[in-house]
């Protein structure tokens, strides 16, 4: 059987070799580094070292951090997937790793199995989803010519599109001259439409419909 590769890289010792030890004993994967921070997966990747499949990306890291180790893997190694695994929930910090191009985004805590699952996901399909995280790059929000599941109307897309950038809903009601509240209500609405309970949740309809394209 085929291994996929991975690549661990986390500042936390302990951490990174237990992580280690986890993925290894894993049957479809093989980790072939640990490294500490962004900084020394760059240098190895230009000393022309073997590639990882996927790159298991901490986030808050010395020298270089995993938004900008990621943005630094978009940008110059585009077919390396990243999946983010983080002690950070904020939803800022989410959508920052997820517009540096992150596939997935999880959180040190989880169980081995959604680990393993999540991996898997990765590999096959390009991304994972959890429930209140997802994976998109936010730069080019085109509207495809294809039908939406839900029919939203043309202000809501407006304000959907802005809600899957890092602007805050104080500058999304500048930028469509409307009140905060106007906003607010647009958001509540929009949280009803597409079942979600947070920011996140837009961004993961947005990508499931094309409403935000990679």
């Amino acid at each position: 059987m085929i291994k996929i590769d991975i690549i661990i890289v986390d500042d936390h010792m302990l951490f990174s070799q237990a992580l280690n030890g986890l993925v290894s004993n894993y049957q479809e994967f093989n980790v072939i580094k640990v490294l500490n921070n962004g900084k020394e997966l760059v240098e190895y990747f230009l000393s022309e070292n073997p590639h990882p499949h996927i790159v298991l990306m901490d986030i808050k890291m010395p020298q270089m951090n995993g938004i900008e180790a990621t943005q630094w893997l978009k940008d110059n190694q585009p077919s390396i997937k990243v999946l983010a695994l983080s002690m950070e929930c904020d939803e800022v910090t989410i959508l920052q790793m997820l517009r540096a191009g992150a596939k997935g985004y999880l959180l040190k805590d989880i169980h081995p199995k959604i680990l393993h699952h999540a991996l898997l996901e990765v590999y096959n399909n390009g991304f994972y989803y959890t429930e209140n995280v997802t994976s998109t790059l936010l730069n080019s929000a085109g509207l495809p010519n294809t039908k939406l599941s839900i029919n939203l109307k043309e202000r809501e897309l407006e304000f959907l599109k802005l809600a899957c950038s890092e602007r805050t809903y104080k500058e999304i009601a500048e930028v469509m001259c409307l009140s905060p509240k106007t906003v607010e209500n647009y958001r509540e609405a929009l949280f009803e439409k597409v079942n979600a309970k947070t920011r996140i949740g837009l961004v993961l309809f947005a990508i499931k419909e094309k409403i935000v394209i990679l």
